[in-house]
């Protein structure tokens, strides 16, 4: 694990993004220059928006995906922003710190929003959404995060989906964290509005994010006044998909990558990602428990890719960060409501001998403080 004294050949990512990538993704960056208005890199966009709608689920004859340069928020944000219409509504499910960003959103925007708060590690309560939309004809979108990392719950999309398209409203997700790790199909699971990443269980690199739909859902934006004009989801999508030219300069090369990420997840498949990350969940949290360590879920409710634990032995998150550090063991903080948390990701490319090489550096961080918290 280490080479030069305090630099570790290899540094293990336990974040929730970005990830330890596969070898040929990474080499995917390497690639020659190339200017976006060239038409490989053109024909680049409708190859990658193509696989993109397969992993959601979806027929590309049906459905399109439409990329932008930024984080999952930038993604998130040109929908909430773009498909909500001035005389609409949207309810926003919040069960998180992503649940209230989403709710920050909408603010920012100046869109009615009506917040229904479960409470941080509280599952959804399907009745009192049910509820809220039939008492509320003014309700146009609902939106919710699918994995919320900042408790590691799983939110029940499908059964969310057939509730709201039961009640004719549009469903948003937010699938930042779940995409290509979890169970979801955008056609079975009723979902109008997809928002992904690159750098998550996709396994690419940070700086693609983009929306999945029906292109019909697409196509009827033209008539939602833009609140914005670089996350306008109707002009990238008449650019993109109708023009098949990107309406600003994507980022290329992490285009590449995204696209060679892509192929790997096909490849793989979604349900046998699922259980690849089910197993390196299984030794997280083994481990976790054969040492005493609470977790913050029970298990029904927990995600294959995150697992939330509470701080023990007296430490502080920075003297466990930093301990781990040194070993070349990158782990996570929580918000503030989920203070004394600690979060341990393992999307990625991780394997066995990654958890285990883990482990025993926890152990050594430790045992070096426990004489100072005894």
């Amino acid at each position: 694990m280490t080479g030069t004294p305090g630099r570790p050949d290899r540094v293990v990512l336990l974040n929730p993004g970005p990830v330890n990538v596969h070898d040929l993704v990474r080499a995917a960056l390497t690639g020659p220059d190339e200017c976006h208005r060239e038409p490989e890199t053109q024909a680049l966009l409708g190859t990658v928006g193509g696989k993109i709608t397969r992993v959601c689920g979806a027929d590309p004859d049906s459905h399109a995906a439409v990329l932008l340069t930024g984080s999952g928020t930038a993604a998130l944000e040109a929908v909430v922003s773009s498909v909500v219409p001035a005389d609409g509504r949207l309810l926003v499910l919040d069960n998180g710190h992503y649940g209230e960003r989403l709710l920050r959103i909408t603010d920012v925007h100046g869109i009615a929003c009506v917040r229904l708060e479960f409470g941080w590690a509280a599952p959804l309560d399907l009745e009192a959404v049910e509820q809220a939309i039939a008492a509320d004809a003014g309700i146009t979108h609902v939106a919710v995060v699918h994995h919320e990392t900042s408790t590691g719950m799983l939110n029940p999309v499908r059964e969310l989906g057939a509730l709201v398209a039961r009640h004719g409203r549009s469903l948003i997700v937010d699938a930042i964290s779940s995409l290509g790790a979890e169970d979801l199909d955008v056609v079975r699971d009723r979902i109008d509005w997809c928002v992904g990443t690159a750098n998550k269980c996709l396994e690419g690199m940070p700086g693609i994010s983009f929306v999945c739909a029906p292109r019909e859902r697409f196509e009827a934006l033209a008539d939602v006044p833009a609140r914005t004009f670089y996350l306008d989801l109707s002009a990238n999508y008449r650019a993109q998909v109708l023009k098949g030219s990107p309406q600003f300069t994507p980022a290329v090369q992490i285009l590449r990558a995204l696209d060679t990420a892509l192929d790997l997840t096909l490849a793989e498949g979604v349900a046998a990602r699922t259980a690849r990350y089910g197993a390196r969940a299984a030794e997280i949290r083994a481990g976790l428990e054969e040492r005493g360590i609470e977790l913050l879920l029970p298990p029904e409710q927990r995600a294959h890719s995150i697992t939330n634990a509470h701080l023990s032995n007296g430490m502080s998150y920075d003297e466990l960060h930093d301990g781990l550090k040194e070993h070349g063991y990158v782990i996570y903080a929580t918000q503030e409501k989920s203070a004394g948390v600690f979060r341990l990701a393992n999307m990625g490319r991780l394997t066995g001998d990654d958890i285990a090489g883990f482990f025993r550096a926890f152990d050594e961080v430790v045992a070096r403080y426990a004489p100072s918290h005894s």
